[in-house]
């Protein structure tokens, strides 16, 4: 299976670094091809011009963003690392979703619907590695909205039967190094058996 592995996190010694790392691992040893983009390395800028926006429904990424583009017509599954911030995705992933997921690159609309046509459908799996500072039931009382864009609107760019496994740690802020070790050893896991 060709992976795509998206992680975002300013800090390369981070929880969520080596929650990447096993993540990598865990692909390695199913002997899945394996691309993988690092935002933060890559100096991505998230915001969104003013022309990107007037001009949002032309297919079409900036030239800048093609690679972003061609890796994502490549993969067969999704994989995003990332803490979650805020209930949702970081700006700087939130920013690659609004300019990379385009017309042309994720999504049509043919002339006359008012309903997107995924373009995405080579890709049938989806997966979340993910840490949340509070606990599950805080997160579910706030409505899980970064979890909402995935399973709903990322998703719905993708194959129609595309699943989707959500991996996260929740109250990484009062945990043990004892919890932490077993929530890495799950994500190498969970991405083994992909």
């Amino acid at each position: 299976m060709r992976a795509l592995v998206v992680y975002c996190h300013p800090n390369p010694v981070s929880l969520v670094a080596a929650a990447r790392d096993r993540a990598l691992a865990g692909l390695a040893s199913a002997g899945h091809e394996v691309r993988t983009i690092d935002l933060y390395a890559d100096g991505f800028e998230p915001a969104m011009s003013g022309l990107e926006r007037t001009t949002h429904k032309q297919p079409g990424v900036a030239p800048e963003l093609q690679t972003y583009a061609d890796d994502l017509a490549w993969a067969e599954a999704l994989v995003f690392v990332y803490p979650t911030w805020w209930s949702g995705q970081p700006a700087m992933l939130k920013g690659w979703i609004d300019r990379v997921w385009v017309a042309g690159v994720a999504w049509e609309l043919p002339a006359g619907s008012t309903v997107l046509r995924p373009l995405l459908v080579d890709v049938r799996r989806i997966v979340v590695v993910t840490t949340h500072g509070s606990s599950k039931l805080v997160n579910a009382l706030q409505g899980e909205s970064g979890k909402r864009t995935v399973t709903r609107s990322i998703r719905a760019m993708c194959h129609r039967r595309t699943r989707t496994t959500w991996c996260a740690l929740y109250g990484v802020d009062t945990i043990d190094g004892q919890k932490r070790a077993s929530f890495l050893n799950r994500v190498e896991h969970t991405l083994s058996r992909l």
